[in-house]
This record gives structure tokens, sequence and C-alpha cells, in this order.
């Protein structure tokens, strides 16, 4: 019922900048945080950066001072920007939601895009 589209992903030499982009869409009444998570090959998932619907913002301490999470509220959307990019920092990205849906009894979901790849060389 709740559908994240990313976008933005790619391949960057060590150094450089991404942007990713994630549009949620569905029988979405209200939306609360809004995330990415990476995972690599070999590793858990991991939480990346995440935001609240009042702004506030959480980084894992890896990506502080390079990574840059926003989102825009009237677009249901959230972005990533990357910078000083690191091969470490190579991984799938995933966003994350999670609010309530129109449906009776406003249920709440959890919802997770399909991913797209990051790769930085050295």
């Amino acid at each position: 019922q709740v559908q994240l589209a990313e976008s933005g992903g790619g391949l960057v030499q060590a150094g450089g900048s991404l942007k990713l982009s994630c549009a949620a869409s569905g029988s979405i009444f209200s939306l609360n945080a809004m995330g990415w998570y990476r995972q690599a090959p070999g590793k858990q998932r991991e939480l990346v950066a995440q935001v609240t619907s009042g702004g506030s913002t959480n980084y894992a301490d890896s990506v502080k001072g390079r990574f840059t999470i926003s989102r825009d509220n009237a677009k249901r959307s959230v972005y990533l920007q990357m910078t000083s990019l690191k091969p470490e920092d190579t991984a799938v990205y995933y966003c994350n939601a999670d609010g309530t849906l129109w449906s009776r009894g406003r249920p709440g979901f959890d919802s997770w895009g399909q991913g797209t790849q990051v790769t930085v060389s050295s």
C-alpha cells in the first residue's frame, strides 16, 4: 500500500558526491520518520541517517559532516546528499519510511524501497 521509489545511485570516485532521492506514494495518511539505511556485502544493514516529521535528524558517526539528509513533506520525499565519499561508503542504500495509512483505524506502516547501488572507487 506504500511504495518508496529511490533514485540517484551510481559509480563515483573517492572524494566525489552523489544525491539520493526517495519519494513515497500510496494510501498515506501521515509520514513520520524517513531515513536511509545501507548494506554492504557481508555486512548487516545499518542506519545512515534519519529525519523526523519535525525535522530532527540523526546520523551514523561514520557519515557525520559528510552526508546531509533532508525531506520535503509536500512531496513526501527524502533526500541524502553525500559528499567526500569514501570506498567504505560502497553499499546498497535503502530508503525507509513509517507512518499511518488512510485505512480504518489508521494502521501503521514501515516500508522499504528496493535499494539503489552506490559504488565509490578508490
